[in-house]
């Protein structure tokens, strides 16, 4: 439990006492105590929480808020030492004041856990796995990816820091219509490379990597397949040409800090007959009915007023047959939840999947999907449309030789994944406070400067129990020390609403306050009490800092 939630229980309980002890001597008359808030005020000089149990309480008792706020006010156990003060304020609310101690003895806390500090059981150990990018291996990896990519690791982490057991997977789109026009792709591109006048396909992918694929194969094996039948030359195109696309996808992924646990394919679903058990199996729950020699399921079944089709006519199955046969696997294989990350494009197929993991007795709402809206690419204060190299769309490899990863990671995190982002390769470039990443790392190596001097000078700061923290009653202190409070709270609350982007939001906010401690507060020269109670305050920011960007999945230098 973190200190933050080991004071608001404390002062629950409190609260709770002094109703009923109120009761006891008739000044109030009430059947039960309503579930209140306990929040932390926007107003410092608010107090450290706030209660609206008085409100809630008026129409019960038939009093006032005021009146009821004072009774709880006077019948407040203060004895321990742990409040303050408590003070009625506006229309009813309960301002609860707490002692300074509780400060210091969290940031004692925060010294003794070092590197681990953050980390919790929030998850309970739940089974979740988040697939994200999974993108069809038939070109590089573009934006898009590059933005499901940070989120998705760092969601990941996410749920490892909060207590999780999290896995990553790629789902390899190696099977279906893509991978027909791909091959077709490739022949067409290997034919007119070694001279033959052979028409492109009109739907087929038009990037210049499919030709520079080809190119090196021609290096490699000439006109070898020219005379070969054209449908196992295909079939050896795309064999080759998969491998390729996939070796460079988790080349680029590894470079950009991405490691997955399992990388899936969609066509050993049809080759161990997965897809074709689930069909069968949603045939016999009444879910599929034929219509033009089709096989179509019911939109009921899904929540959905449209019916779609799971098997063609010819006989071969959609890519929502496969899908379904996917997540079904992924349930079978112990995961509690499934979290996806796709395209905002794909809105539509949030219903039907969820309906369908629920026609096959599933909960429908463990399979969690995060839509994420476009990427805008902007430099020189215009639109970036088109990459340099290909003529075609930004690849991730060129973002990160660009910008490098870490600025890449920051800023894809920055944003909710529901936002349309506005990406700045400019600002990304920066070695300014303006640049949200470097203003983060720059605090870090700030601490470590000063840590440096410490051991240039031979100090040794104490053990944790041996400092007096009283000593830090500057407001920037007891600033950094209350945000540092809140980070096991702000990473399993981000846990569990997927939302990467408050641990960006956080690494900005903590480094703030440590720029404005730097600023008023000094390390070196002072007291060696007060020295040592700063340098064990900075320690811990330098942790808090580390593991926020370790999170996000960005480096802490230690000099810039």
């Amino acid at each position: 439990m973190s200190k933050y939630q080991e004071m608001k229980e404390m002062i629950i309980e409190k609260v709770r006492a002094a109703l009923n002890k109120s009761k006891q001597e008739d000044a109030l008359n009430f059947d039960e105590i309503p579930e209140f808030t306990l929040e932390v005020p926007r107003e410092k000089a608010h107090g450290d929480f706030a209660a609206n149990v008085a409100l809630l309480m008026a129409k019960a008792t038939k009093k006032p808020p005021r009146v009821i706020g004072e009774l709880i006010k006077d019948h407040m156990d203060m004895t321990d030492g742990k409040l303050a003060k408590v003070e009625v304020a506006g229309p009813g609310f309960i301002n609860f004041y707490l002692d300074k101690s509780w400060l210091y003895d969290s940031l004692c806390a925060m010294v003794k856990a070092g590197d681990q500090y953050g980390k919790s059981n929030a998850g309970g150990g739940e089974k979740v796995m988040v697939e994200f990018v999974s993108a069809n291996p038939t070109g590089d990896l573009h934006m898009g990816n590059a933005r499901g990519a940070a989120l998705g690791d760092t969601l990941a982490n996410l749920l490892h820091w909060a207590g999780y057991d999290v896995a990553r997977e790629y789902y390899i789109n190696d099977a279906g219509n893509q991978i027909e026009k791909f091959g077709y792709s490739l022949e067409a591109r290997y034919l007119q490379l070694l001279g033959h006048d052979v028409p492109f396909p009109e739907d087929g992918y038009q990037g210049q990597d499919i030709a520079d694929t080809m190119r090196v194969f021609i290096e490699q094996v000439g006109d070898k397949y020219v005379n070969v039948e054209p449908s196992l030359r295909r079939e050896i195109f795309v064999k080759y040409a998969l491998k390729v696309k996939l070796d460079k996808s988790k080349a680029d992924l590894e470079r950009f800090g991405v490691k997955y646990d399992t990388w899936f394919s969609e066509q050993s679903l049809h080759d161990s007959g997965a897809v074709t058990e689930v069909i069968n199996l949603l045939q016999q729950k009444d879910c599929l009915y034929e219509k033009d020699g089709a096989l179509w399921i019911k939109g009921t079944v899904m929540g959905c007023e449209k019916d779609e089709v799971l098997v063609r006519a010819n006989g071969i199955p959609t890519y929502f047959a496969a899908d379904i046969a996917y997540h079904k696997n992924k349930f079978d294989r112990g995961f509690h939840r499934a979290i996806d990350i796709w395209g905002a494009d794909h809105h539509g197929h949030v219903a039907r999947m969820q309906g369908a993991m629920g026609a096959l007795g599933y909960v429908p709402q463990n399979l969690q999907v995060i839509l994420m809206q476009l990427v805008r690419l902007f430099q020189n204060g215009e639109i970036l449309r088109m990459s340099k190299r290909t003529g075609t769309y930004v690849t991730l490899e060129e973002l990160m030789d660009d910008i490098g990863v870490d600025a890449a990671r920051f800023f894809f995190v920055m944003r909710s994944a529901d936002s349309q982002m506005d990406f700045d390769l400019d600002l990304a470039k920066k070695q300014s406070a303006d640049n949200p990443v470097f203003y983060v790392q720059y605090a870090h190596a700030r601490i470590c400067s000063i840590i440096r001097q410490c051991q240039e000078q031979n100090v040794v700061i104490p053990e944790p129990e041996k400092i007096d923290f009283s000593l830090l009653k500057e407001e920037s202190e007891e600033d950094l020390i209350r945000k540092m409070i809140d980070f096991p709270d702000e990473i399993a609350e981000a846990a569990k609403k997927c939302e990467p982007n408050r641990i960006a939001t956080y690494s900005s906010e903590l480094a703030s306050l440590f720029h404005a401690f730097y600023t008023n507060c000094r390390c070196m020269g002072v007291e060696d009490n007060l020295r040592d109670a700063r340098l064990a305050l900075i320690g811990a920011t330098r942790v808090c800092l580390r593991n926020a960007l370790q999170i996000i999945g960005v480096s802490t230098p230690e000099k810039m």
